[in-house]
């Protein structure tokens, strides 16, 4: 059939005007909603397999990798944990090895603005800088800010509503960490009824924004319905990003006959790449220190 087409009625576009094309599956086309209605029994069973393969064509790219550096020591940020730190006087992400060498040195001044932290006798602060990131729509300010409402903490009131409306537009503004949380929320039932089509919808999105523990949950998610095939893609995907547990879970794919040789050295090497990307002797005694630190 043409492309200028309806599939119901047959008339072409010249005929009738501006078709309108199937949303689903982006196949066919319609004259208008009533053609679409009416061709729905014939069209059902093709629409579903087309939508399913464009949205599994869409969930299985690589995301661009994201390789912004520390403003300090100008070396790569990891990806996740504890590792960074967001630095809301100034919207910066700044390494752990260069706020271990901050906190050593006690001034607790933001190593790249020199704004004082805030205490509890100034948690003001933390309202004044967290309203400005989002009039500014730092959408990883804003995302934590949405954290502070669903705890309670930090000075701000707890509200799950307001809490979920930040998220959503944090993730909206492209910070996926922001739609993974969304996610834990639906999966937990924290302050709404559990809905896990609602929490897998969010982690897919965040683990097509390129946010990797997303990724890898929907790697678990796969392995225990028995899908080895897909939990594996995710995983490749996130162990290219450097995430340690999908490496590891490669590996043991690869031990039961899930993963090729092959599929198991690439995802070694990228992840052995990753490492030593953001590796230095700074970071790694912040890793080993014992004590806790923590700035907004």
């Amino acid at each position: 059939m043409s492309s200028n087409t309806c599939a119901n009625c047959g008339k072409v576009e010249e005929e009738n005007g501006k078709l309108k094309t199937c949303t689903a599956c982006k196949l066919v086309k319609y004259c208008n909603r009533e053609c679409q209605i009416a061709h729905r029994p014939q069209h059902k069973k093709e629409c579903k397999k087309r939508e399913a393969e464009l949205h599994n064509e869409k969930l299985f790219k690589q995301p661009p990798q994201l390789k912004e550096d520390c403003p300090i020591c100008f070396l790569r940020l990891p990806h996740f944990g504890k590792a960074k730190v967001y630095m809301a006087c100034c919207g910066k992400y700044v390494c752990d090895g260069c706020m271990h060498a901050v906190q050593l040195r006690a001034d607790n001044l933001c190593p790249y603005c020199r704004a004082a932290a805030p205490n509890a006798e100034t948690e003001h602060l933390m309202i004044e800088r967290y309203t400005k990131r989002m009039e500014l729509n730092d959408s990883i300010g804003i995302c934590n800010l949405a954290g502070f409402y669903r705890d309670g903490t930090n000075g701000f009131p707890q509200n799950m509503d307001k809490a979920m409306e930040l998220y959503n537009r944090a993730g909206e503004l492209g910070h996926p960490r922001a739609y993974n949380n969304l996610g834990a929320i639906y999966m937990n039932g924290w302050g709404v009824e559990v809905d896990k089509m609602k929490a897998w919808y969010y982690l897919e999105l965040a683990a097509m924004g390129g946010y990797v523990m997303a990724r890898h949950n929907l790697g678990l998610r796969e392995q225990n319905k028995g899908n080895m095939d897909r939990a594996l893609k995710h995983y490749m995907i996130a162990a290219k990003s450097g995430y340690k547990d999908s490496f590891e879970s490669i590996k043991e794919l690869y031990s039961i006959g899930h993963a090729t040789k092959d599929e198991y050295t690439k995802a070694s090497r990228a992840n052995q790449e990753y490492l030593d990307e953001i590796k230095s002797e700074q970071r790694d005694e912040a890793a080993a220190y014992d004590g806790y630190w923590e700035y907004y």
